[in-house]
């Protein structure tokens, strides 16, 4: 079931080009000039959602794939990276309207996040020792 990975993958490039296109819009907005990346607190928050989801999906992606293709299928590790998903959705919408609250979808994603890691870690680790 590599689908259901591949399926995240492209999700994951949706919420990235969301999170541009909310941060493209809050500088028109706001009257925030390139190349500021400061002024408005709306368009602050719109660039730090862009800027954690990034930095978020560089750590995400690689482990989806390494849990999918060593040992855990496509099922386990799209379930996790769902859960992933969903928890940097919750994170993004939440520190829009109210940065205070946006601990419970951090929380949500990194669980997803951590559960890649140790499926990634497994399989890596059995492949090499099976190999």
């Amino acid at each position: 079931m590599i689908e259901l990975p591949a399926l995240v993958t492209l999700l994951t490039v949706l919420l990235l080009f969301g999170t541009m296109f909310v941060t493209g819009k809050a500088r028109g907005r706001y009257d925030i000039k390139a190349p500021a990346i400061s002024g408005h607190p709306g368009f602050e928050r719109a660039y730090r959602v862009q800027m954690n989801t990034i930095e978020n999906t560089v750590m995400f992606l690689p482990v989806l794939w390494l849990a999918a293709t060593h040992g855990f299928g496509g099922l386990w590790a799209g379930v996790a990276g769902l859960v992933w998903l969903v928890g940097r959705s919750w994170y993004a919408l939440a520190y829009l309207n109210d940065p205070t609250s946006r601990s419970g979808g951090f929380v949500v994603s990194m669980l997803g996040w951590a559960a890649l890691v140790v499926m990634a870690g497994i399989g890596v680790v059995r492949a090499m020792m099976i190999g």
